[in-house]
């Protein structure tokens, strides 16, 4: 039975009916729009626009297609265009043409965008608990590296000496931010659209409070007009999801690079690597690589839907039903890659040895040298311009900064005595740094202890959301 068809004179073409059809993508939303149905169904039996009897059938019914849903069961066909037909159809089929009641006082343009912010509400939560796991996987690393020094680097070249957990923990901040970019999303999302209607509401006496409350959304959305046009929570998730990937491209290149012969810091797990089809010695870091590559990917959703808003007008448009591709691919990517690198991260071993070697094995402890110099009295800018001279007689001695004989380093400056040896030495370099947010032992021992408490904080606040998605009716 054709749901809609009174204003056409003939039937669509079949070109444009493959074209037109969502089906094979948005029922991805099927779940959250049967849950909307049933809360719509109940708001119409307490506003008394349809019979108590006649809500209870439509409720059953609705709620038999969510358990077919789930043993997967339900046949969606390209002919009934998306999910919100399918559904109707399959509800008609069932309960007769009393099915045809639900579809009072709403559009398909309040359903979708209700249907689009359940369906995020979850996938939000979700996010949140792999961004979660990822940063205390970081955390935990942190802590078990202990005092495990690492060279640090700025523009890839050897800077300073710095500790192995405070590098870790830089990226753990960066996914705590993440977490917090998307729980402080939440209250712009958890309002409630259905009840806008097509873009003027409702002439019916509807009750848009109710709906609200019985999905725990705060409250309805403000303008009817502005309800069914706003797109503005999935661009959020799609940028949190762009700034987030950045940060996962540049941990996936830091242990891309430390895994390579020249660093050789770390060992990769085997199961998330492969090798060459040529060259049998081959270990590459291919999930590593997909991750960092994927960034492109997400960005590019991003940009689609900001491309795809910013040439409409108010209200709906056919043009908004290419908003799902780009999030539910978001979504699923972004899900995906989180929990695959959190595995990778707890398997990974690092080369302890190696490590410490290389830090004795630069000049990155001339910064050191200078500030020595500065603490006997020696301006900054003078003691810079010693040190990098000295730097250039170590390079043609073929020797390290530690190496360096006192009797060479007094040539430049009788400000040198014996106990810059110990200054200078990467253990005192590291020791010294005590400032907050440094890479100083008690540095990063606070830097735990903030970083566990915040992630305390939003493991309790998302411990409240995940209660609201967890909507029974």
């Amino acid at each position: 039975m054709v749901l809609r068809n009174s204003r056409l004179t003939t039937k669509t073409s079949k070109l444009f009916d493959s074209f037109n059809a969502s089906i094979n993508f948005d029922q991805e939303l099927a779940e959250d729009d049967i849950l909307g149905s049933i809360a719509h169904c109940k708001m119409l039996v307490k506003c008394q626009l349809i019979s108590a009897s006649d809500g209870q059938k439509i409720v059953k019914g609705l709620k038999q297609i969510q358990k077919e849903f789930h043993q997967g069961k339900l046949n969606f066909t390209e002919q009934l265009e998306d999910v919100h037909m399918n559904i109707e159809d399959q509800l008609l089929k069932k309960i007769g043409a009393v099915a045809g009641k639900l579809h009072t006082a709403r559009s398909r343009n309040d359903q979708v965008a209700l249907d689009t912010r359940l369906y995020l509400r979850r996938q939000l939560v979700t996010t949140v608990q792999n961004l979660l796991g990822l940063t205390d996987t970081l955390a935990n690393l942190a802590k078990s590296v202990g005092d495990q020094m690492i060279p640090g680097y700025t523009h890839l070249q050897r800077a300073q000496p710095v500790l192995l957990s405070h590098y870790l923990l830089a990226y753990a901040w960066k996914f705590s931010r993440d977490i917090e970019r998307l729980l402080s999303s939440w209250d712009r999302l958890n309002r409630c659209p259905l009840g806008a209607g097509a873009l003027a509401g409702s002439g019916l006496a509807i009750d848009r409070n109710y709906t609200a409350k019985l999905l725990n959304f705060s409250a309805p959305t403000a303008n009817s007009m502005d309800s069914v046009s706003d797109r503005d929570h999935l661009l959020e998730y799609l940028s949190n999801a762009a700034i987030s990937f950045t940060h996962l491209s540049g941990l996936s290149e830091e242990f891309i690079l430390w895994a390579s012969q020249e660093f050789a810091f770390v060992d990769l797990p085997d199961e998330f690597c492969q090798t060459s089809s040529m060259m049998p010695q081959k270990k590459n870091p291919d999930l590593l690589e997909l991750i960092r590559g994927k960034s492109g990917r997400i960005n590019g959703n991003l940009i689609n839907l900001l491309t795809i808003l910013k040439g409409l007008s108010q209200t709906y448009f056919k043009d908004l039903q290419e908003d799902k591709e780009p999030l539910f691919d978001s979504v699923k990517t972004w899900n995906q890659s989180l929990i695959l690198i959190s595995e990778l991260l707890k398997k990974t071993k690092f080369n302890t040895a190696k490590i410490s070697h290389e830090v004795y094995a630069d000049y990155s402890n001339a910064t050191d040298l200078a500030d020595y110099l500065t603490s006997k009295g020696v301006s900054f800018r003078e003691a810079h311009q010693i040190v990098g001279q000295l730097v250039q007689v170590a390079i043609k001695q073929k020797k390290y900064l530690l190496q360096i004989a006192l009797s060479d380093y007094q040539k430049f400056c009788p400000s040198f005595t014996q106990d810059l040896y110990a200054y200078i030495d990467p253990r005192n370099i590291i020791n010294r740094r005590r400032v907050a947010g440094s890479t100083g032992p008690l540095s990063v021992k606070v830097q735990l202890k903030d970083l566990t408490m915040q992630l305390k904080i939003q493991k309790k606040q998302l411990a409240k959301y995940s209660k609201l998605i967890n909507t029974k009716l």
